[in-house]
């Protein structure tokens, strides 16, 4: 989002993308915006048919944002809201130094995928029924009748923090890291909130760059262009739509998926009739409906066929003995290792167990496995970044070959620990 806060981060990213596009290795068309109304910017020296071609991609793109449901929460109001977050860091930086902004910043962007979208609606614990005055028991026990009766009250048990695990780490440091200033609070919430906007894109990646190139084909075949423009935007659209041998082309593996619904529930065959129940002359229908319900894990999990990985080409691979060799090509395996590879947007899965462990105000955080083993070199460093935000040591439990293992840092150095038995 143009605006946003100054971080060397972004500089990054920007010469990574420069770079590629310098050496002919990617080309950016635009960049589309969600905001209401959505906005795109187009690259000034795109052709007049190349421009033709984005702008019904961008038409896609805006129709998804406003319709899918997991972009109904977020703030359309983005594009203004990181221009006053950039301000307010620059103010801190000028209040407090460039540099402690900075590496503050440095911590706070290392963990910043670990934020919840759907924070839990957990019920008020109920009040204590007020208890009825005693009734007199004779006719003289008023005189000496003074009030409710005191009951000896035995003080109440600790409570643990958090009551339940959770999931929103950005947010549980923000609300109750002790040692945290006002500013570094507020660039907290900062980095959560212009996370949670992006949280969405995330986690509609294939559907969202599917979608739009469903409807720039469509609407670019309905326009009276020359045959020449015809053979250019065909050549556009392939460079677009080209699969990779070793990654998701979310582009090709999306509208594919968008036309096998479409053709599956207007033309269903003799066995889905008879299994779904399905009349026919429903696609166009049905693909609107999954466009507003499904994220990219459900949609695959519900759509990706054993015909379509075969035409898709799908498979797992893996380096062996100097290589790359294809090691799976069930559609099955296939399929719920790339749904696997998109839960919790392909981050590991941490919550907070206990932010007062041993009664020391330490933080104890637990990786809930899904499959994949942590990189312990990237959780150790990570896991120090997690310590400057608390102030106090912290430890995160995971399995590491079979044996649960707990990583602790205490703000000099890692260190590692084999738990005896595995937590429940």
């Amino acid at each position: 989002i143009p605006g946003r806060f100054s971080h060397w981060t972004h500089g990054r990213a920007y010469q990574q993308i420069k770079t590629m596009y310098d050496f002919g290795l990617s080309r950016i068309y635009e960049l589309v915006i969600n905001a209401n109304p959505a906005q795109a910017f187009l690259l000034e020296n795109n052709t007049v048919l190349q421009n033709k071609l984005v702008i019904a991609h961008v038409l896609g793109h805006s129709d998804f944002f406003k319709h899918n449901a997991h972009f109904q929460g977020t703030s359309r109001q983005m594009v203004e809201t990181v221009n006053v977050h950039a301000e307010r860091i620059r103010r801190y930086e000028f209040e407090h130094g460039q540099q402690p902004v900075e590496e503050f910043l440095d911590a706070v962007l290392s963990i910043q995928e670990h934020v919840d979208p759907f924070p839990r609606m957990r019920p008020r614990e109920p009040a204590e029924p007020p208890r009825p005055p005693r009734r007199p028991e004779t006719a003289y026990d008023d005189l000496f009748y003074l009030g409710e009766e005191k009951v000896p009250v035995a003080p109440p048990a600790p409570r643990k923090v958090p009551p339940e695990p959770e999931k929103d780490l950005l947010l549980f440091i923000a609300e109750h890291a002790r040692q945290l200033e006002d500013w570094q609070r507020d660039i907290l919430h900062i980095v959560r909130q212009e996370q949670l906007y992006f949280v969405p894109q995330m986690r509609t990646k294939i559907m969202n760059e599917g979608w739009a190139a469903y409807w720039h084909l469509r609407i670019m075949r309905e326009l009276d262009l020359p045959h020449r423009d015809y053979l250019e935007f065909a050549q556009l659209h392939a460079n677009v739509l080209a699969p990779s041998r070793r990654h998701i082309n979310p582009y090709h593996v999306g509208l594919k998926l968008w036309e096998d619904i479409e053709r599956r529930w207007e033309t269903p065959s003799a066995e889905e009739r008879e299994r779904y129940g399905r009349p026919g002359g429903q696609g166009r229908q049905r693909i609107f409906e999954v466009r507003t319900e499904e994220d990219d894990v459900s949609f695959l999990r519900n759509y990706l066929t054993a015909d379509l990985v075969e035409e898709l080409d799908l498979y797992l691979y893996q380096y062996e003995n100097g290589k790359w060799v294809i090691v799976e090509k069930d559609w099955r395996v296939v399929r719920d290792t790339l749904v696997a590879s998109m839960t919790n947007f392909g981050q590991p899965y941490i919550v907070v167990e206990d932010g007062d462990y041993r009664g020391n105000h330490e933080l104890y955080l637990r990786h809930r496995m899904e499959g994949n083993e942590l990189d312990m070199d990237y959780a150790q460093r990570t896991l120090g970044y997690v310590q400057r935000l608390w102030g106090r040591p912290v430890h995160l439990e995971t399995v590491l070959d079979g044996k649960v293992v707990v990583i602790s840092h205490d703000g000099t150095r890692p260190s590692t620990r084999v738990l005896e038995g595995a937590r429940g």
